[in-house]
């Protein structure tokens, strides 16, 4: 009889990088479905759809808002609540919790921020476009290592813990952006009850609630004023997830939380537990309803406001890679950081254009710096198509030709 193999369970980043995988393919099929039916027959009803209102609430306390509205201002905070845990996993407990770790993904994360902008704005500097240059700033971290699993399934787990770490520290800086550069029209009393709303939580964690209730119900109220203040609502799932308590000191204690056999509700982890909960959700659901619901773009030969397509274009293909490859040879250069095992300067520019796929923050960024759907439109073509390019210079660098001497 055949010795029983023993099962040898995933950690933490193995069934992260599994989940962001398959919600990148889920995610390539909405997209793709959204275009076909966006260029079919079937556009009319498709643009309809979205503008059919939902109304939630008590009267006189109701909250009417489009069908995509609600995708975008309330499904989406509950990614950035996931974004939110994620974040502050990785700077308590995971790639971002020491200086030594975190130097690389953070330099190469700024120099893939600025120098997207940069070049966007070559092409916009003057005009309604030069409002867009936060657009090719974002890294789509589901396409971009769901794209890497498919182009070098054998890639180093340094390398995709790399990638990883560089597309969550891009969510910090895109966190940031949508919250100081496109909140508009704030209504600084609702703000100022947002503001309460956060102590109150704060207040939670502070005399040691753990349950995971509480911190929800009170985030729903969070989401609302911040709905109301003028600051884009996402942000509230941000706020949230910076409440919810993590009791963690290492990455030990993260695979004891997730740990099948000993997992349950008595572990004090409820970061943790919440961000295992919203995983799938997210990956499977949220992701691909709102690329279904804000993917569909008419394609056409239009060089209306083209101006932002090519900036976006040439800033995802060009500014992510040459952003990523300049900060980090400063870092290695200087001694702050360097690279991970396994890892070339020619793979980390493979790297690089891989993290030229944008497309989800993209587009939600682009709908928040236009308000006319000529320019909107404009974006999203130029988004479709830097991040299709990106993608596909990535595959070319890390399939063919000869590794670089390693100079680090």
């Amino acid at each position: 009889m055949p010795a029983r193999l023993k099962k040898i369970p995933l950690t933490i980043f193995q069934r992260f990088f599994r989940t962001e995988t398959l919600g990148g393919l889920v995610l390539l099929g909405f997209g793709l479905a959204a275009l076909a039916i966006a260029n079919s027959p079937l556009s009319e009803a498709y643009n309809h759809l979205w503008e059919i209102p939902l109304t939630l609430g008590i009267v006189p306390h109701e909250l009417s808002l489009s069908l995509h509205e609600w995708i975008n201002d309330g499904l989406m905070a509950v990614f950035f609540l996931l974004v939110g845990l994620e974040i502050k996993r990785e700077l308590l407990a995971g790639e971002l919790s020491s200086a030594q770790q975190a130097a690389l993904p953070i330099a190469c994360a700024i120099g893939g921020m600025v120098m997207p902008s940069v070049i966007y704005l070559i092409f916009n500097f003057r005009g309604q476009g030069a409002h867009g240059w936060g657009i090719p700033m974002a890294t789509d971290i589901a396409f971009a290592l769901g794209a890497l699993n498919l182009i070098a399934p054998r890639a180093p787990i340094g390398a995709k813990v790399l990638l990883t770490a560089l597309a969550i520290v891009d969510d910090m800086g895109a966190v940031l952006v949508i919250s100081l550069f496109y909140s508009q029209g704030i209504v600084w009393s609702t703000l100022g009850g947002a503001a309460v709303t956060l102590f109150v939580l704060i207040g939670f964690n502070l005399i040691g609630i753990r349950r995971l209730w509480p911190y929800l119900l009170v985030g729903v109220v969070l989401w609302c004023f911040v709905h109301a203040s003028g600051v884009h609502a996402t942000i509230a799932g941000v706020a949230l997830a910076f409440t919810i308590p993590i009791v963690l000191t290492s990455k030990g204690q993260q695979e004891t939380v997730f740990a099948p056999e000993r997992a349950s509700g008595g572990v004090t982890a409820p970061g943790l537990r919440l961000e295992h909960a919203l995983h799938n959700f997210s990956a499977f659901v949220v992701m691909p309803l709102f690329a279904f619901a804000n993917a569909g773009v008419k394609i056409d030969l239009s060089l209306q406001h083209a101006e932002i397509g090519f900036g976006i274009v040439a800033g995802l293909v060009f500014g992510k890679p040459l952003g990523i490859m300049m900060f980090a040879l400063i870092a290695v250069k200087t001694g702050i950081a360097r690279l991970p095992q396994a890892v070339n300067w020619r793979s980390l520019l493979g790297y690089g254009f891989l993290a030229g796929i944008g497309f989800t923050m993209s587009l939600f960024i682009a709908m928040l710096a236009f308000d006319d759907m000529a320019s909107v439109n404009a974006a999203k073509r130029g988004i479709i198509a830097g991040s299709f390019l990106a993608g596909v210079a990535g595959a070319v660098m890390l399939r063919t030709g000869r590794p670089l001497r390693d100079v680090n």
